[in-house]
């Protein structure tokens, strides 16, 4: 089985990831040893979903990562957190 989930950063940020061993994966993050956990600091998991392939997994992931998935996303878990900021 593989898993794609989506951790909320403390800073309000998202991080949209696939691992093949969910509960070994959060373990890396709250080590602080991946990007993941340097960019978005202390964390909450947000939702996972669990597929039979890779394949499968990894669609799920690009598509979270997109434009509409990140709509979903939003419309499913409102944000929470410091404002957004855009340009100067």
């Amino acid at each position: 089985m593989v898993n794609v989930y989506v951790l909320h950063g403390a800073n309000g940020k998202r991080y949209v990831g696939i691992a093949n061993d969910l509960n070994r994966r959060m373990s890396e993050h709250r080590s602080g040893h991946t990007k993941g956990s340097q960019i978005i600091g202390d964390f909450v998991l947000l939702h996972s979903e669990e597929y039979d392939n890779y394949t499968s997994a990894r669609e799920r992931e690009i598509y979270f990562k997109s434009g509409v998935g990140r709509k979903w996303l939003n419309a499913k878990y409102p944000r929470t957190g410091p404002a957004r900021k855009y340009g100067g």
